[in-house]
């Protein structure tokens, strides 16, 4: 992994935070359910690209961070640093914090300069928890980023990470988790003018919604559920 920008990685989390957290949960994870990843070989291994995922409960971002085959940079809602359990987890980490519904300069420039320097980063398109399996219609930010960075983008398809997850795990029914990562995809933005500009990042952060649809079962492609995109 080139790490030549302006973002790094603090050694102690890329050689024993980062390996700990992924152990620890990924064994908890194996213990009270049931895992399985599809599509390994897709991962576009040491390079600077974007994971794409839809974004049902507290459970996904920390499924995908877990048993990604290498480290992600990952963004989080920022009430998450203030919550016991999550809050330190994501410090131990080095989580990047969002505010949710605002414009952020300073987090597009920090995620910009995640990839640049490249890594890879791990965003929810919906921009929130959706608490139901069906997916929400994507923000426009993760074009944003594609339009400054023009980085592959990696779908991912989670299923069984829903907000009953712990309830069915404390029982012992070992619920199933799918991860489902599709190829790398490329969009390119090309419009003129601030107005084709902002309709364009909508239907780009569509086609990216329309990949991960196209990676789940029919109950979990909400308002994409017409027009999935299905592998090759």
């Amino acid at each position: 992994m080139s790490a030549m920008g302006s973002y790094r990685v603090a050694a102690w989390r890329r050689w024993l935070a980062r390996p700990l957290a992924r152990l620890l949960l990924g064994a908890a994870f194996h213990l009270l359910s049931e895992v399985r990843i599809f599509g390994r070989e897709h991962v576009p291994h040491h390079s600077a690209y974007i994971v794409a995922f839809n974004h049902v409960s507290i459970y996904d971002p920390a499924v995908v961070g877990v048993f990604w085959p290498e480290p992600l940079e990952i963004m989080g809602a920022v009430e998450v640093w203030s919550k016991p359990g999550q809050g330190f987890l994501a410090r131990l980490w080095g989580g990047i914090p969002v505010h949710r519904g605002e414009y952020d300069r300073a987090l597009f420039e920090t995620v910009t300069n995640v990839l640049r320097s490249g890594y890879p980063l791990l965003i929810a398109p919906e921009g929130t928890r959706s608490h139901a399996p069906g997916l929400q219609r994507a923000k426009p930010g993760i074009a944003y980023i594609l339009e400054k960075t023009a980085v592959p983008v990696v779908p991912v398809g989670v299923v069984g990470t829903t907000d009953d997850f712990w309830d069915k795990a404390r029982r012992g029914l070992r619920p199933r988790i799918e991860m489902h990562i599709g190829r790398p995809i490329r969009l390119s933005l090309d419009a003129k003018g601030a107005a084709e500009r902002r309709a364009a990042r909508q239907i780009i952060a569509d086609l990216v919604m329309r990949h991960i649809a196209g990676l789940l079962p029919e109950e979990y492609r909400g308002v994409y559920a017409d027009h999935p995109i299905f592998p090759e």
